[in-house]
């Protein structure tokens, strides 16, 4: 992924939108426990910024991949974790599959709403008993008719307070685990839906539900591409989130890196700067290095699927090194700031607390490792 004049203008347009309609409401909407998202998405939709990589026929702008990682990094320079992970839903979880395998009729109802910033997505996969094992899901839709009735619960749902539809991951069989499952779409309006709020440590400003489905019907012709595919197209929509996940953590790193340098200069103890101190400037010249590393990985991991390359090593490992520099930026920062750093309303602690979810939402580290190693050729036979 090589930068042109029109991802840099692409960054320039985020950035100023993240700064002008976003930070100035950030410590409300955190003290809320949400942002309203049915108000702030029309303005982005406004700037062709909810399609960036879906066809214009549905109201996208018909870019590449690569715009829509530019777009990930910018919204990182936000004062929170919260808006750009639900924005990423939006955009890089609960539509790529809807936008490449979906009806024409699915798109327009579904992902053409969304686009234009009128209806609030959800990606609904994970549960109480099954989140990085997927084939663990119970959640089951049974045919009736030309219908799908649909029952059970998900778990750890981002938008789901405030989704129109939900993009639903179900078992419609009983044949193999990674065969017998399809993606629905939902609306969610039909009875027998219902929501409740889950309150987290951080990512405060997005909110986060556990959905419930009681007898849900939805029209049999609401499956994403063929039933039964439901496993691997998810495993393939997984890879746009991880890669969203891997993008949106680079400016955040650099801001609580940026920030420390800025507080550690002004801050003394014994007579001088903490910054002066080697163990610190060291350590700060390090961790810079590393989200360097991580920006050339995620650059490498993006460019390559736009050109329609299989990312799926690329993208686990992006993954997983930004779940854990993430956290090691953070951590390591934390400390410098000192009492400080233990407070609530700095960005180091807002850090803190919002890119611990990188290491455990879209896939565990651990389920990036065993993917890893996988394609290493690293695992136990038989």
């Amino acid at each position: 992924m090589t930068w042109t004049e029109e991802h840099r203008k692409l960054d320039d347009l985020v950035t100023r939108f993240v700064r002008d309609e976003v930070d100035p409401h950030v410590d409300a909407w955190e003290e809320a426990g949400m942002f309203p998202a049915h108000e702030l998405f029309p303005k982005m939709a406004e700037l062709g910024l909810l399609g960036i990589k879906y066809p214009e026929e549905y109201g996208g702008l018909g870019l590449d991949f690569t715009y829509s990682m530019v777009m990930a990094e910018a919204f990182g320079v936000a004062a929170c974790g919260g808006v750009p992970m639900a924005v990423g839903v939006q955009t890089d979880m609960c539509t790529p599959a809807l936008a490449r395998f979906g009806s024409d009729a699915l798109k327009r109802e579904f992902l053409a709403p969304a686009i234009a910033g009128q209806a609030v997505g959800c990606i609904g996969v994970s549960e109480p008993g099954a989140g990085s094992d997927v084939s663990a899901i119970t959640t089951a839709a049974r045919r009736d008719g030309d219908d799908l009735v649909i029952d059970g619960a998900k778990m750890w749902i981002t938008n789901g307070m405030q989704a129109d539809w939900c993009c639903l991951l179900a078992n419609t069989g009983d044949g193999p685990a990674h065969k017998n499952k399809s993606l629905i779409m939902v609306p969610m309006d039909r009875p027998g839906i219902s929501r409740q709020k889950i309150e987290k440590i951080g990512m405060h400003s997005s909110d986060t539900a556990q959905l419930f489905f009681d007898d849900v019907r939805v029209p049999a012709r609401n499956v994403v591409g063929q039933e039964g595919m439901g496993f691997t197209l998810q495993m393939l929509q997984f890879q746009e989130e991880r890669m969203y996940a891997a993008a949106s953590c680079l400016r955040v790193l650099d801001r609580v890196i940026d920030a420390t340098i800025d507080y550690t200069r002004e801050r003394k103890t014994f007579g001088k700067p903490v910054l002066d101190n080697q163990v610190v400037h060291f350590r700060l010249a390090e961790l810079r290095t590393e989200v360097e590393a991580l920006r050339a990985l995620t650059y490498a991991c993006a460019g390559k699927y736009a050109e329609g390359e299989d990312v799926t090593r690329l993208a686990s490992m992006a993954k997983l090194k930004a779940g854990r520099l993430s956290r090691e930026v953070a951590d390591s920062c934390l400390q410098y700031w000192g009492g400080m750093g233990f407070t609530a309303d700095n960005i180091v602690s807002r850090a803190y607390r919002d890119t611990r979810l990188v290491s455990i939402g879209g896939g565990a580290d651990e389920v990036m490792l065993g993917i890893i190693a996988k394609y290493e050729g690293t695992l136990p036979r038989g």
